[in-house]
């Protein structure tokens, strides 16, 4: 890499290498102080980023887009780096960042029918530690000069958008004649902590919210809109410098927007009231003790500890790790005298592990707390031995010999275990006794990254218990498919080829007055065989009155998939009404080759008549043989 910056002088280079040679790759391209390095390997081990963060934070010569983009284009300059689909781009002067490869497409597809274009598109990508974030995307816009319109495209899972609206905030403050700004959040209908294709789609009560960024976008002044297909001739009007409000359903999400207010939060449809939760075991010691309200024990979770995306052990299985790393376990017994959290995880903000410790007495009232980031590459904290005495003299305490080895013990232990095992998050209770301080409650979540892209930590994977989870879930996941089963009422079985995408169908849907079954991401790269698995796992599930494939022809083309499909169908003997909603490359040629198949399935190019349909259908108590309608294309 070094020889070819001495010899070429490039610009930029692209990382397509597979995600556990991603970091050295750039790593490399970073020593050779290439400018522009876009990834867009998948599944980069979350050790191996946060090593890579803290590298690019310490120079200032290069620029990371990735990992887990489609990549970055500029059609007005003629340039892409990466793999978007090129026949959907036109030049023109919007400027479009997004976390999501399909709803870019979708959102670049709907401004190029407008007749606006694209001016510069960047993918930041769905990775938990992205190289550029949509501040660092929103400040390029704003000294661009070909954009005159901006677009940002989000999604559950950190504080980026956020930020964002902060930013926009304070550049509308500055400036006498801001670019318009439009943005949309897929995410609103997602269960709680679960990863929703992406391995940065996350969401814990407020952490990571919808909805929370929804607001905050709204009022930072962004136009807001629910579904990417809106964006085109809304952004049209703005620049011709006709006002238009955020085009939001009524219930979407049941949205509460108060002027000024950028962190209210409403409880999304379908879901219950999301209250904190408090560690395993914690329930047995209220038991003993009247909690004081408003001073139940708090877990800090930067990165949420019980993430799907990832292997999430409780005890007695965690416990069982945390012996093979000298730390101090006993079953609980009577009552300690106090209660200590040890809480291990990962700063999306500032791309850290951090530890904090809380101590609590036996009220569960907080006495104090100790927070630190500290180094992957050694066993203490950032400040060393000196920084673990400070912790042990804040928490106050018992100041002698036996409690500082046992508090010490404990520490050093849990960061080890994140270190070696590559944890995504470490979650220890440990209880005071007369002479001992002892953890008798844990829970573990390792990156699956790690194990997924290097087969590292296998023995870590080998303790997963398929029986404490959804077979259809697991069969799906063996195929590279996420397919996640919705609890409740839900009768529409949902795919999605892309994880914003099949985000943003269950928002939409469910504020048209829908009821999802399931989230399913078949991915990006569709083949046949994940086509059937996918159409299997829907069907798995009987309370599903009706399917609805949302397609966007994106790396794979419309015509592909449409083969795949009308396979699976016949193969599969489907007994359902399917809507198929196709947008993207050969979406003409694709939509036409379901209309002559004959086979029972209704094929739209737009969205709302495509929802309503489906809506429509998952409301009737009809046969398969008797939903055809000659609507449709």
């Amino acid at each position: 890499m070094r020889a070819a910056m001495q010899q070429l002088n490039p610009d930029a280079t692209a990382v397509y290498v597979a995600g556990n040679h991603a970091a050295a790759a750039i790593e490399e391209a970073v020593e050779a102080e290439i400018p522009l390095i876009v990834a867009v390997s998948d599944h980069v081990p979350l050790h191996d980023m946060i090593r890579v963060q803290s590298i690019l934070r310490s120079q200032s010569k290069s620029r990371l887009i990735g990992p887990n983009t489609p990549g970055i284009i500029s059609p007005v300059d003629r340039c892409r780096i990466g793999f978007p689909p090129i026949s959907i781009f036109s030049a023109g002067s919007v400027g479009i960042v997004a976390r999501s490869g399909t709803l870019s497409y979708e959102t670049v597809a709907s401004t190029t029918r407008a007749g606006i274009g694209q001016s510069l598109v960047i993918g930041v990508g769905g990775d938990v530690l992205p190289g550029t974030d949509f501040v660092d995307a929103l400040t390029i816009f704003e000294h661009h000069e070909a954009t005159k319109g901006i677009i940002l495209v989000g999604e559950i899972g950190g504080e980026s958008e956020i930020l964002a609206a902060k930013w926009i905030r304070k550049y509308r403050e500055r400036t006498s004649k801001p670019k318009p700004i439009m943005g949309l959040v897929a995410g609103v209908e997602a269960p709680q902590n679960k990863m929703m294709g992406h391995s940065g789609a996350i969401c814990s009560g407020l952490s990571g919210n919808a909805t929370r960024k929804i607001t905050s976008l709204r009022n930072a002044g962004v136009i807001m809109t629910d579904h990417p297909a809106k964006f085109g001739d809304s952004m049209k009007r703005l620049l011709d410098g006709v006002p238009v409000e955020s085009i939001l359903s009524s219930n979407y999400g049941r949205l509460s927007i108060n002027p000024g207010i950028d962190s209210q939060y409403k409880r999304p449809n379908n879901q219950s009231q999301i209250t904190p939760r408090p560690y395993p075991g914690m329930k047995r010691f209220k038991l003993m003790h009247t909690w004081s309200a408003g001073h139940r024990p708090r877990v800090f979770q930067m990165v949420p500890s019980t993430l799907k995306r990832t292997l999430f052990l409780k005890e007695p299985t965690a416990l069982h790790i945390l012996r093979q790393f000298k730390i101090p376990t006993q079953a609980m017994r009577g009552s300690p005298r106090r209660l200590i959290t040890f809480d291990l995880t990962v700063s999306r903000q500032d791309c850290k592990p951090y530890i904090r410790i809380r101590r609590y007495d036996h009220q569960g009232k907080e006495i104090a707390v100790f927070s630190s980031s500290f180094l992957l590459d050694t066993n203490s904290l950032s400040l060393g031995r000196k920084d673990l005495d400070s912790a042990f003299k804040l928490l106050k305490m018992r100041p002698d010999n036996l409690a500082r080895a046992y508090f010490g013990s404990i520490v050093s232990g849990l960061m080890r275990l994140f270190r070696e095992k590559e944890a995504y998050s470490v979650n220890a209770v440990a209880g005071e006794y007369s002479n001992q301080l002892a953890v008798f409650s844990a829970k573990l979540s390792f990156d699956d990254g790690a194990f997924l892209s290097a087969n590292r930590h296998s023995d870590i994977q080998a303790l997963r218990s398929a029986e404490s989870e959804v077979p259809a879930e697991v069969e799906a996941a063996k195929h590279g498919i996420v397919y996640i089963k919705i609890p409740g009422d839900g009768n529409i079985g949902v795919l999605g080829n892309g994880a914003g995408l099949a985000m943003n169908t269950l928002d939409v849907l469910t504020a048209r007055g829908g009821s999802c079954a399931n989230f399913l991401d078949t991915g990006g790269k569709v083949k046949a065989e994940t086509v059937k698995v996918a159409f299997a796992a829907i069907l798995s599930d009987e309370r599903v009155k009706t399917i609805f494939l949302n397609i966007f022809g994106g790396l794979t083309q419309c015509d592909t998939i449409t083969k795949w499909i009308l396979a699976a169908y016949s193969d599969l003997k489907i007994d359902v009404p399917i809507v198929v909603r196709m947008r993207g490359t050969n979406e003409e040629f694709a939509q036409q080759m379901i209309v002559d198949s004959g086979l029972p399935l209704l094929v739209y190019d737009d969205f709302e008549k495509a929802a309503a349909k489906v809506i429509e259908l998952a409301n009737r108590k009809i046969g398969v043989k008797r939903y055809m309608s000659p609507e449709g294309v």
